[in-house]
């Protein structure tokens, strides 16, 4: 080999880092199809912006917006490479209008851009998921409607602690997803903010109109200063940590079906089960076990998502290109649960005769017994020893056991304190059940007007997601309006 011919070093080192798989690790394109829409109506909204302002000419915008509308039509899948979705579409559109496209980019960095694009697509999945959690609590409550006088048995520490009903248990979840709701609805408060206007992360000199843009998309106001505009993703924290918070109300839902069903006390319809692949005759709540499981992938993506942004210095950083992964695949992991989870019990069998069977199961209804004695002037720690030294001589104590236990605690008969047929009574689970009639209990007419005011709640969730839905509805036929005007 001569001189001349041999490989300069320094060559093949710079080629190294010129191209190629560097490129491609930069390169978000792919993942950026999720905000392919987003980053399209945020391009029309400040191009009708610039265009309102004399920053850009009305034919040159109206060129610009034609483009568009073809990019759109033709799809992610045929944008040029890039790397990302944003210099794609501005790569696209350059070609299709010439150099005048690239006075899209105007008053803007990509820093700002992509920040509105991640807010425009995260509150229409936030929105979608809280519907979704608003239809499950009507089918909840639906159900519970139905199951007022179903007596079941409660469990603490998985034993069993005292009776109840089926629609109190399912107004106990009913009211923890509103509770998810009301979470997710005060995020998307916080999601449904403009950056637009921040630019790199120090504003810009032209005479940008930043409330027009907020309002052409839809967003509810300002995120004010430039470089924390482009900085935040605390809304990307504040959704996924909701929809972790929601997983886990979920997953302790599935937890109690699949208890549940291993005792017999609930028969999963078909679709929410399956059987073994040796033997035929079991029926297994798999659906609910993925349910489960699938919180932990919400509870990672907050985990993912707070160690990418811990320590990062302010304005914008590349390691905020790995940053909505993590609430998208949360996001999506979730829905999907709440429609299985509450699907699986909004269907399921609830037997009535072994679910009353069961509700007696390890002297459940010891407490009513206790609550009797006290009511009739025995303290209460009196009265609970007194009971529990019953249960200890039998394992299902009936009147002559508990007074038996009254000669040795208190000296005299039970029915010196409290009527033989009031304690065979208590002894019933459904009456049990009947006693506690508190605001929130059990009992059937307290758990009636539980289901009033869950209801009279779920209509007000309902109405504050339709509201938002509609919000967003009418920004997008406005900017639609602007956009024809000048196409």
């Amino acid at each position: 080999m001569t001189e001349e011919s041999e490989p300069d070093d320094s060559v093949v080192r710079r080629d190294r880092f010129s191209g190629g798989p560097a490129r491609d690790f930069l390169s978000s394109l792919a993942a950026d199809e999720r905000i392919f829409a987003a980053d399209l109506a945020v391009d029309r909204a400040h191009v009708v912006m610039l265009a309102e302002q004399g920053i850009v000419d009305g034919d040159d915008a109206g060129a610009i917006l034609a483009a568009l509308d073809d990019i759109e039509d033709d799809g992610h899948g045929a944008l040029p490479d890039g790397e990302d979705v944003h210099e794609a579409i501005e790569t696209a559109v350059i070609e299709r209008v010439g150099p005048e496209g690239g006075r899209m980019h105007t008053a803007r960095s990509r820093n700002d851009e992509v920040a509105a694009c991640i807010r425009y697509r995260l509150r229409e999945d936030v929105l979608d998921l809280l519907e979704t959690v608003v239809d499950a609590r009507e089918q909840l409550l639906a159900v519970a409607a139905e199951h007022t006088e179903t007596v079941m048995p409660g469990y603490t520490h998985l034993q069993p602690a005292q009776p109840t009903t089926v629609a109190h248990w399912l107004c106990s979840y009913e009211e923890a997803l509103a509770r998810d709701t009301g979470r997710l609805l005060d995020a998307y408060g916080r999601v449904n903010q403009s950056p637009l206007g921040g630019a790199a992360f120090a504003g810009t000199p032209f005479d940008i109109d930043r409330e027009r843009t907020a309002e052409l998309l839809g967003f509810d106001g300002l995120v004010e200063n430039a470089t924390d505009a482009a900085a935040a993703r605390d809304f990307l924290v504040e959704t996924t940590a909701a929809t972790a918070t929601l997983a886990t109300t979920l997953s302790s839902l599935a937890e109690d079906v699949v208890v549940f069903a291993s005792k017999g006390h609930v028969d999963l319809a078909d679709d929410y089960a399956s059987t073994s692949s040796i033997m035929p005759q079991k029926k297994n709540p798999d659906t609910l076990e993925l349910v489960r499981g699938r919180t932990g992938d919400a509870t990672a993506g907050l985990e993912g998502l707070l160690t990418t942004l811990k320590g990062l210095p302010r304005a914008y950083n590349r390691d905020l290109q790995r940053a909505g992964r993590h609430a998208w695949d949360a996001i999506d992991s979730v829905s999907e649960s709440v429609e299985v989870a509450v699907g699986a019990v909004a269907t399921a069998d609830w037997p009535e005769a072994v679910l009353a069977e069961a509700a007696g199961d390890g002297f459940a209804t010891a407490t009513g017994v206790a609550d009797l004695l006290a009511q009739a002037g025995v303290p209460f720690r009196t009265a609970h020893e007194l009971v529990a030294s019953a249960a200890a001589d039998s394992d299902d104590p009936g009147f002559a056991e508990l007074d038996a236990a009254s000669e040795d605690v208190l000296g005299e008969s039970l029915t010196a304190y409290v009527p033989r047929e009031e304690v065979e009574a208590a002894l019933s689970p459904a009456e049990s059940v009947a006693m506690r009639d508190s605001r929130g209990g059990p009992a059937p007419e307290a758990v009636e007007q539980s289901l009033s005011r869950a209801t009279e709640a779920l209509a007000a969730d309902r109405e504050a997601v339709e509201s938002r839905r509609a919000a967003v509805a009418d920004a997008a036929a406005e900017r639609q309006s602007e956009v024809d005007g000048y196409v």
